[in-house]
């Protein structure tokens, strides 16, 4: 199996697990999903977050300066790097980034309630020293000042954990679990 399946077979039941898990409850402002999965030196990243966290609003884009704030959201949004820091020692480098706003076009929308416009972003990294990640820091919380938690799932080759990263305690500590 091609590395790059391995971490589609890792990622996808994380990410039907966070799905499941966010259908359980309702659609919370604030609370965003990032699921992470290491497999040698990459690490695959899912991140889907309210619209309203990222962009301050949640319904479809109708002014230019709505635009502008969504097409800014999707640049910072393709930057993962800049958004969860990683350790230098890591080495890690983007192979792939794409984000995007989904939601937005819901044409059975009630126009007199939001349509939770969600955005997606998917991201592969390469990491020359995966071994020493042993923290990430979310700068996330400052790129964006709307969003207050981050529900993270991570997969690695020591089993699956769960945390919940604020915006009062923007640090993951992965100390041991890479």
């Amino acid at each position: 199996m091609k590395p790059a399946s391995l971490l589609i077979a890792i990622v996808l039941p994380v990410s039907a697990f966070a799905q499941e898990t966010r259908d359980l409850g309702a659609h919370e402002h604030g609370h965003s999903t990032l699921n992470i999965a290491f497999e040698g030196n990459r690490i695959a990243m899912e991140l889907e977050a309210p619209g309203a966290d990222i962009t301050g609003f949640e319904y479809a884009a109708q002014s230019a300066g709505d635009r502008a704030k969504l097409d800014a959201a999707i640049a910072e949004l393709s930057k993962p790097l800049s958004l969860f820091a990683l350790p230098d020692a890591a080495g890690c480098t983007v192979v792939s980034s794409t984000a995007g706003l989904h939601g937005e076009d819901d044409d059975h929308a009630d126009h007199d309630h939001a349509t939770h416009a969600e955005f997606h972003a998917e991201y592969m990294l390469s990491c020359e020293n995966p071994a020493a990640i042993d923290r990430i820091d979310f700068s996330y919380f400052q790129t964006f000042p709307n969003a207050q938690e981050v529900d993270v799932q991570m997969i690695s080759d020591k089993g699956a954990q769960g945390y919940e990263v604020t915006r009062d305690a923007p640090v993951l500590d992965l100390s041991g679990l890479i």
